[in-house]
C-alpha cells in the first residue's frame, strides 16, 4: 500500500490528472491475456520523460514495485504488478517527434501505437519492419520490451533490429541516452539489445530513435493448401534451403483454418490439412522471379493448389484472416494460451510433428499456427484454466513442447517474451552462470529491484 504522503508527492510529480487509484481503474490495469491477476495501488500516467524520472525517484527511495505498461496486449504476463505497487502507463507519451526521410529514422515515445506509426510513415513512402499481431493496438514502448516480431520478422528481422538510440530512465530515476541517428555508430557500449526484450526490467524507454526502410515497389501475396500438415512444413524448410527468402511463411492447421474461416468467412478451404501464407516484396521483376520458384517448390512439396491474391483488397482479407487467428480462437473457450516456442528452420517439421503428437497424446484442443519461415511456433490451446485436470494435462503439454524445442536446438520464446507464463521454464534454456550473470546485471541496474519484480529476473 502507498501511504498518503507518497501519494501526494506522486500527484505533485504528474499532475492530479496523472495519478489513480480507484479500484475500477486497478483494475483494469491487473491483467493482460495471461491468465493471471495482481491490482496495482495506483497508476500513474506521465507526459514526459522527467515525469518518469520523478516516479521513478520517488518509488526507488521508498522501495516500491514499478511496472510500466503501454496497451497491455502481452500474452506472457510482462505487465502484471506481480507486487503490487505502481503501474506506469506510457499511454500519454504517445508524439512522433521526428519522422526524418534522408536519415532513413523516426524519433518517438513509448505511447505511440505501432499503426500509427506505419500510417505517418507511409505517407512519407517508408514503413517500419515489426509488426506484432497486435500493431493496431500495441505500442513503440510495448514492442521494444518485448522485442516484438510479427510475419514480416522472416525477411525484415524484429524490434532489436531497428534501434538507433534510446532515451532510457532508470530505477533510479537517473536519464541516460545512447545511440544516434547515425548508420554507423559505436561510440560506446552498445546498450540497446540489453534494454530490448528485457520485459522493463532494467529502466524505462522513454524515447527511440528507430530506422524505417522505404516501401517496396511491388508485394505479392499467395496462399499454398496442403492435405497433409507434413508436406505444409516441409515446403517452409525448402524454400528457405534453397536461397529465397520471403518477407512472411505464416502456417495455419486444419484447427485454425476452419475457426477462422467459422468467423470471419474468407472462403479459406476448409478441408485442407495445412495452409501456407507466403509473401514477397521486392523490384517487379525479382517478385515474379521469386515467386515462380516459391509456387516450383510447393508443388514439389505437396501442394494441392496455390492461389495468389490479385488485388490488394484480396491481400489485406488473407492477412486479416492470419491476424484474428489469435483473437477467433480466444473466443473458443474461456482460455487460449498461445506458446511461442521456436526453433532453426530446418527443425520445423519434426517441431510440428511432435507437438501435434503431444496434444493428441494429452487430449487437447489445440490448433497450431506459426512464424513458420523463422522457426517460430504458436500453437493455441484452447481451455477453461478452472477445470483442474484439464488444466494439469496442459501444464504437461506445455512443458513436454519446451522440453521438445531444447531438444531441436530451440529457443523458449521467439517473440512474446517470459513474464509470468514462462519463467519457471529459464533454466532449461539458461545454464546456471548465465542465470546468475542476468542477475548481477539487474542487480547493477535497480538494486532495490523495483522494476517489474516477479518476473525472470
Amino acid at each position: 500500500m502507498l501511504d498518503q504522503d507518497l501519494k501526494n508527492k506522486l500527484v505533485a510529480a504528474v499532475g492530479a490528472d496523472g495519478f489513480q487509484d480507484q479500484p475500477e481503474v486497478l483494475y483494469s490495469f491487473s491483467y493482460d491475456a495471461h491468465f493471471e491477476e495482481s491490482r496495482p495501488d495506483a497508476v500513474v500516467f506521465p507526459e514526459s520523460t522527467t515525469e518518469v524520472s520523478a516516479v521513478l525517484g520517488l518509488a526507488d527511495q521508498a522501495g516500491i514495485p514499478v511496472t510500466a505498461r503501454g496497451s497491455g496486449t502481452s500474452i506472457c504476463g510482462a505487465p502484471i504488478p506481480k507486487q503490487q505497487g505502481i503501474v506506469l502507463a506510457m499511454t500519454k507519451m504517445n508524439r512522433i517527434l521526428e519522422v526524418s526521410p534522408r536519415d532513413r529514422c523516426v524519433r518517438v515515445q513509448p505511447g505511440v501505437v505501432n499503426q500509427d506509426l506505419q500510417t505517418e510513415l507511409a505517407g512519407h513512402g517508408f514503413f517500419y519492419p515489426p509488426d506484432p499481431a497486435s500493431l493496431s493496438v500495441s505500442t513503440i514502448g510495448g514492442n521494444l520490451a518485448q522485442n516484438a516480431g510479427g510475419p514480416r520478422g522472416l525477411k525484415y528481422g524484429v524490434t532489436k533490429d531497428y534501434i538507433m538510440g534510446l532515451e532510457v530512465v532508470l530505477a533510479s530515476g537517473r536519464i541516460i541516452r545512447f545511440g544516434s541517428k547515425n548508420v554507423k555508430d559505436v561510440t560506446g557500449y552498445n546498450f540497446a539489445p540489453l534494454f530490448c526484450g528485457s520485459e522493463g526490467t532494467l529502466g524505462i524507454v522513454t524515447e527511440a530513435i528507430l530506422r524505417v526502410v522505404p516501401l517496396p515497389e511491388a508485394r505479392r501475396t499467395v496462399m499454398a493448401t496442403y492435405q497433409d500438415l507434413a508436406d505444409t512444413a516441409n515446403t517452409v524448410a525448402e524454400v528457405i534451403a534453397s536461397g529465397i527468402v520471403p518477407v512472411a511463411m505464416e502456417l495455419m492447421d486444419k484447427f485454425v483454418i476452419n475457426a477462422v474461416e467459422d468467423a470471419a468467412g474468407l472462403g479459406l478451404p476448409r478441408q485442407a490439412e495445412g495452409l501456407l501464407l507466403i509473401e514477397v516484396d521486392g523490384v517487379e521483376e525479382a517478385v515474379e522471379k521469386e515467386m515462380a520458384r516459391i509456387a516450383e517448390k510447393a508443388r514439389e512439396n505437396g501442394a494441392t493448389n496455390i492461389k495468389e491474391a490479385r488485388t490488394r483488397e484480396e491481400q489485406d482479407d488473407l492477412w486479416r484472416g492470419r491476424r484474428s487467428a489469435y483473437g477467433v480462437m480466444a473466443r473458443m473457450a474461456p482460455n487460449c494460451i498461445v506458446e511461442d516456442a521456436t526453433v532453426p528452420v530446418s527443425r520445423v517439421p519434426e517441431m510440428i510433428e511432435g507437438m501435434r503428437e503431444i496434444f493428441v497424446r494429452h487430449g487437447l484442443r489445440v490448433g497450431i499456427l506459426a512464424h513458420a519461415g523463422d522457426g517460430n511456433m504458436h500453437p493455441l490451446i484452447s481451455t477453461d484454466v478452472r477445470d483442474k485436470e484439464e488444466w494439469q494435462r496442459v501444464e504437461k503439454a506445455i512443458r513436454e513442447v519446451f522440453e521438445l524445442a531444447v531438444r531441436l536446438e530451440g529457443t523458449l520464446s521467439g517473440e512474446h517474451g517470459i513474464g509470468l507464463a514462462k519463467s519457471e521454464f529459464l533454466s532449461m534454456f539458461l545454464d546456471q552462470a548465465t542465470l546468475e550473470t542476468t542477475r548481477d546485471i539487474k542487480r547493477a541496474l535497480d538494486p532495490n529491484n523495483i522494476l517489474n519484480p516477479g518476473k525472470f529476473c
